[in-house]
């Protein structure tokens, strides 16, 4: 191919063009919609560092949950945030059936029956040291630690979840809590493992919306993946799998597309990516200073992650993108 026989520019010329040979695209049903649940009613509680996100009470999750179906986006994700005197060192709020998240899921469930719900599964929204594991004498305990995980899965199901997301790293918990499932009639109940979550700069907005702010006693350093490493990504990709995940995501999203492409490439599963509080915070943050088009920026952002390969996209802007996309 040479110029002047070659002109690249030639499809470029115009919208309907660009439109035509477009390799990749963004749609509404890309989108998972996230946000966080809080006791109390008619209350829609700010987080200064996550700019129009709120934690959220049941009627008022409902009500929104309304709107992101009516938007077309087909799935959401819910985070509790708890409050500080439910969490204990055990985090056995985790496994109540009566718990917050789980009477979160069945309001929504009830309201908005065809919209899906992604619950996610690790214990640091419960405990009072933060960590998605029981933590003793400084060191998370594995093999315990999935035992609660299984029956926290439990009882999000039997409230109407309709995907298990479990986002601790422990090792093995995919095998179990598919077990888990499957012992109890819940066969059909997909699971969505974190199966390449790396241990990141990029949460701390996400920790100040679960009330975690301060609360982190230590690092998660010895579960979560170090941020050097991708060849450790496909390990972890492939034994979830191999025990049972339907899905797998990427986290953070933004840094880690060179991992998100790897995992779709090798694996071909359905892959997800989760657009983090701090990704989400920065973007907010540099759009309300007037430093970039915000709609051009989320927009871009979107695309990239569809051209790494993702099939869904876990984000705190769902909304902003489903109206920007019915322009």
């Amino acid at each position: 191919m040479h110029f002047p026989s070659t002109r690249l520019r030639r499809p470029r010329q115009t919208q309907w063009l660009r439109n035509l040979v477009a390799e990749h695209t963004v749609t509404v049903n890309d989108l998972i919609w996230t946000g966080f649940v809080v006791e109390g009613v008619a209350l829609r509680e700010p987080i200064p560092s996550m700019p129009a996100v709120h934690r959220l009470s049941i009627d008022e999750l409902v009500a929104e949950a309304q709107e992101v179906h009516a938007l077309g986006i087909p799935a959401m994700a819910i985070f509790p945030a708890l409050d500080n005197k439910l969490k204990n060192a055990k985090g056995s709020e985790a496994t109540n059936p009566d718990n917050l998240i789980c009477r979160a899921v069945s309001a929504v469930k009830k309201a908005v029956p065809d919209l899906g719900i992604i619950c996610d599964v690790a214990l640091d929204p419960f405990t009072d040291h933060a960590h998605d594991g029981l933590l003793v004498d400084g060191k998370i305990l594995n093999d315990e630690t999935v035992e609660i995980l299984c029956q926290q899965a439990l009882v999000q199901v039997r409230a109407g979840c309709d995907i298990i997301a479990p986002s601790d790293m422990m090792d093995g918990r995919v095998g179990s809590i598919r077990k888990a499932l499957d012992d109890n009639g819940l066969q059909d109940k997909l699971i969505l493992s974190y199966a390449a979550k790396y241990a990141s700069g990029f949460y701390g907005p996400f920790r100040d919306a679960l009330n975690n702010k301060g609360s982190l006693k230590g690092d998660k350093k010895t579960y979560q993946m170090d941020p050097a490493n991708s060849e450790e990504a496909l390990r972890e990709v492939a034994m979830d799998i191999a025990e049972g995940a339907d899905m797998v995501m990427v986290k953070p999203g933004l840094p880690y597309l060179d991992i998100v492409h790897r995992v779709k490439t090798t694996f071909n599963i359905p892959t997800f990516v989760y657009q983090v509080s701090g990704e989400y915070a920065m973007w907010k943050a540099a759009a309300q200073n007037g430093w970039i088009d915000s709609d051009r920026i989320l927009m871009e952002t979107m695309l990239s992650f569809k051209r790494a390969g993702a099939d869904a996209i876990l984000t705190y802007a769902a909304k902003d993108v489903a109206k920007l996309l019915g322009k």
